[in-house]
């Protein structure tokens, strides 16, 4: 899913032939063509959903593994995370997916939309860069090995709020204001 313009066109090139004839009708081209931007882009924040949730579900087992420990140093640190966790999580989930209502004063246009859709696909660096992260502070709990937990958590943390704001930046993209 790294490059958007070929979800875009494989979402065309999948069109029933119905709405092959359908998308030939003047006017009816131009909303097929937005719905489709927005199909595509809806399908890469999925991803970035799912990958979050996944991050997330590693993230409980990790806490629950330090607590079964009673590894107290970094409960208060990782109980914070998972808030923040659990918040970027659900912003994906409800995220703008570029639609405008017709008496709407600003309107969302198909090159905003690709520009969301380009936006979307750099915030999958993000969260790489944060499974990343998840994966080695779950291999140090897992070997037992803790004095660099709370180094990590703060890393993690980091990457979370990185992530967080550019995902806030995303609204402006949509508007074409940035």
């Amino acid at each position: 899913m790294s490059d958007n313009k070929d979800l875009y066109e494989q979402s065309k090139d999948q069109m029933r032939l119905s709405e092959r004839v359908a998308a030939a009708l003047p006017g009816f081209r131009g909303y097929k063509e937005k719905e489709i931007r927005r199909e595509s882009d809806k399908l890469i924040r999925n991803h970035l959903y799912l990958k979050l949730s996944k991050e997330r579900n590693d993230l409980k087992d990790i806490f629950q593994k330090l607590a079964d420990r009673r590894y107290m140093d970094v409960l208060t640190d990782m109980d914070r995370l998972m808030a923040k966790v659990d918040r970027v999580v659900e912003k994906v989930n409800h995220a703008s997916y570029g639609y405008s209502g017709f008496f709407d004063l600003v309107k969302v246009r198909e090159e905003n939309l690709d520009r969301m859709i380009d936006f979307d696909n750099k915030l999958m660096d993000g969260v790489n860069s944060l499974t990343a992260a998840v994966d080695t502070l779950k291999a140090d709990v897992a070997q037992n090995e803790f004095k660099n937990s709370k180094d990590e958590i703060q890393t993690i943390v980091s990457e979370v709020e990185t992530f967080e704001g550019t995902l806030d930046k995303r609204e402006e993209v949509i508007l074409g204001v940035s």
